[in-house]
């Protein structure tokens, strides 16, 4: 198995037979320029995961490559848990994997994992569920507003892949991911300021 990792959680993954882009979002960069894909899989719809201004050129350059996501967006076959996709002789299992819950005032969307190949990839989106399949390779995810490394860890731990692949790493230098986590549960009257580094403010 080939992997290319373009940032945070987007992945190329060869099986030996096919090209596989999983979650090419606005945290990622390069992904734009790969051609020869077979398929673009996306776990669901945060734009970490999904940069929509940059999927119209991708998609272009791979007109022969089907987009599957698990909500409805342009262009793309809906799957759903239980879903069994074929590509270019591999399987991708559509697996039921929840979207951790970053606040109990945050909704969250739909999100899969993606099994290729009867476990030889795992790709889990936002989610930390473990498959009922041994994994060979797991897209790790490894810095979340709704996860601590210690959850990662553990995740890791109760897969017990052969090898993991650090993924959703690029939030560990955007703090403001985690600030619109924070001033969006904030309590009635109480204001989140935040700096800016180097210059005095007034409280």
């Amino acid at each position: 198995m080939h992997i290319v990792h373009f940032g945070h959680s987007c992945l190329l993954v060869g099986t030996g037979g096919a090209r596989l882009l999983f979650d090419p979002g606005t945290f990622s960069s390069g992904f734009e320029q790969v051609t020869g894909l077979d398929a673009i899989l996306v776990t669901h719809e945060h734009l970490d995961h999904l940069d929509a201004d940059r999927l119209p050129g991708l998609r272009a350059a791979n007109p022969g490559a089907p987009l599957f996501a698990p909500f409805d967006l342009d262009g793309a076959t809906r799957v759903a848990p239980g879903d069994v996709l074929e590509v270019a002789g591999s399987t991708v299992h559509v697996l039921d994997a929840p979207h951790e819950v970053i606040h109990r005032d945050l909704p969250v969307p739909a999100n899969v994992g993606y099994l290729v190949d009867h476990g030889a990839f795992y790709h889990p989106g936002d989610s930390l569920t473990v498959p009922a399949q041994r994994v060979d390779v797991l897209a790790l995810p490894t810095a979340a507003p709704w996860m601590k490394v210690s959850d990662a860890a553990d995740f890791l731990a109760a897969v017990s892949p052969r090898r993991a692949v650090p993924v959703h790493e690029a939030l560990l230098a955007r703090t403001e991911v985690y600030y619109r986590v924070l001033t969006g549960t904030a309590p009635a009257g109480v204001e989140v300021v935040v700096p800016t580094r180097g210059e005095g403010i007034e409280l």
